[in-house]
């Protein structure tokens, strides 16, 4: 939703190939936690941070890391917005608490296993299995921040509002006058003058001008030297300190540059990824009567053989199928195909499975 909209934001009209490239396209999703780190490598001002798996780990980490603090905030990681206003199955209501120091244990540990309900995860929800703990920073003033890709100008885009904190859909709809937008070259790269007029349009009340137009420029250069797709600080905001620090924040990188990004994408957390969207695609093709055969040209590295194959022998059953699967876990990719007693053709090159294929149309 929030990408869609911040694709409006950055044009009115849509092509169809673009469309359709927006809809092949996957974009890695890496955690919160994960993205703080990453941009604290950058220079990046970020409230101080840990991620935890276990109560045993929030316990050394309240003495090694939090000392000092009276109060933390408890963030459970799951790859899906409306973390705050969600529910736990167990009843916990909200994915996010500010907790007195002595309460972090408890509420970490009723967070840590269990299952969160928001309004992007759908009703079955996603596990936590890590909350990121952090230190609460004193907010004077909260604005909104994000770098996109734009189509019209073919290339980044930076949009920013003095007003944040809230989704970006509230934040057009009650503030459209404040959303500016500074298109970036991508030649010559962000400029003094560039960075300049994104911080107008945040209008710091007390943060150093000079520094917050340096940690712009230092988001933009996250954004293009990591082939990020998207980039969306909400809120960005004004410390009582006078600094800017990204309070929060979404990263997404092009899946295409998983070659050359390989430390970004071992990051990946496949327990967060929905195999059944396999299964609904097979769902989609499968409702038209048109299709006759179907061929599944599988490079299984993001998404395992094994799993893809599985999702396979769930959607495929009324029109014949050629797979050819190649990467992680084929060897058990390629078992499940042949025990699951489905009339499934296999193919071992995509030659191998256009041949079978056309094949299995004629005979059809």
């Amino acid at each position: 939703m929030v990408r869609g909209l911040l694709n409006k934001l950055a044009t009115k009209s849509i092509t169809v190939a673009g469309r359709w490239q927006q809809q092949q396209l996957r974009r890695l999703n890496i955690h919160e936690y994960q993205g703080a780190e990453l941009m604290g490598k950058y220079g990046i001002n970020v409230p101080k941070g840990v991620a935890v798996s276990s109560v045993e780990e929030v316990r050394k980490a309240i003495q090694t890391t939090f000392p000092n603090e009276k109060e933390l905030v408890v963030k459970s990681q799951i790859l899906a917005g409306g973390r705050g206003l969600g529910k736990f199955t167990s009843g916990l209501q909200g994915g996010v608490h500010i907790v007195k120091i002595d309460q972090a244990e408890e509420i970490a540990g009723k967070m840590l296993g269990q299952t969160l309900v928001t309004k992007q995860t759908g009703p079955q929800g996603k596990v936590v299995s890590k909350v990121y703990l952090c230190e609460k920073v004193s907010l004077v003033n909260e604005m909104y921040f994000a770098i996109t890709l734009d189509r019209t100008t073919a290339g980044p885009l930076i949009i920013a509002c003095r007003e944040g904190g809230t989704s970006i859909e509230d934040l057009a709809e009650k503030f459209p006058d404040m959303i500016i937008k500074v298109p970036i070259d991508v030649f010559k790269g962000i400029t003094d003058e560039d960075a300049a007029k994104v911080v107008d349009g945040l209008a710091p009340k007390v943060a150093d001008r000079n520094a917050s137009i340096e940690q712009v420029k230092k988001l933009y250069n996250l954004f293009r030297e990591s082939d990020c797709t998207q980039l969306e600080i909400n809120p960005i905001a004004e410390t009582s300190d006078n600094k800017l620090v990204a309070a929060d924040a979404k990263l997404n990188f092009d899946d295409n540059a998983a070659f050359r990004q390989k430390e970004i994408f071992a990051l990946r957390d496949p327990s967060q990824e929905d195999p059944r969207e396999v299964v609904e695609a097979f769902k989609i093709l499968t409702s038209d009567e048109k299709v006759k055969a179907i061929l599944v040209n599988i490079f299984g590295g993001i998404m395992k053989c094994d799993v893809i194959a599985s999702g396979i022998v769930n959607a495929a059953k009324h029109v014949p199928v050629v797979v050819r699967l190649e990467g992680t876990n084929v060897d058990q990719g390629k078992r499940i195909l042949k025990e699951s007693g489905m009339t499934l053709i296999t193919a071992e090159d995509l030659d191998d499975a256009a041949e079978k294929a056309v094949k299995a149309l004629k005979s059809a």
